[in-house]
């Protein structure tokens, strides 16, 4: 069963451009992890200020997988390889099962 998983960003204001250009940067970089099936960044509209980082999964395991691996910190570092400064201020992971209707 896939799953879908979104990470819920609390972003300052003025910094969304930022954060969009860093996930246009790397927007292949999971494409090839087993079990990726899908991404999309959500910006926000209204008075909403979270974006919303939507992945799908073939599978639960093929998601930790991914969160536990080296992939997954590289996915997240600047091109030089270092950790950057985060965008966000806050961040909420949720998780749900796509249910087959």
């Amino acid at each position: 069963m896939s799953i879908v998983v979104i990470n819920a960003l609390s972003v300052p204001e003025g910094q969304g451009s930022e954060l969009e250009a860093r996930f246009a940067a790397r927007k292949h970089a999971v494409d090839q992890s087993p079990g990726f099936e899908g991404f999309n960044l959500l910006r926000p509209t209204g008075d909403n200020t979270q974006y919303f980082v939507y992945t799908q999964w073939a599978s639960r395991e093929d998601y930790e997988n991914w969160r536990d691996s080296r992939d997954n910190a590289a996915a997240h570092a600047s091109e030089d390889g270092k950790p950057r400064k985060p965008v966000a201020s806050g961040a909420e992971l949720l998780e749900f099962d796509i249910v087959e209707l």
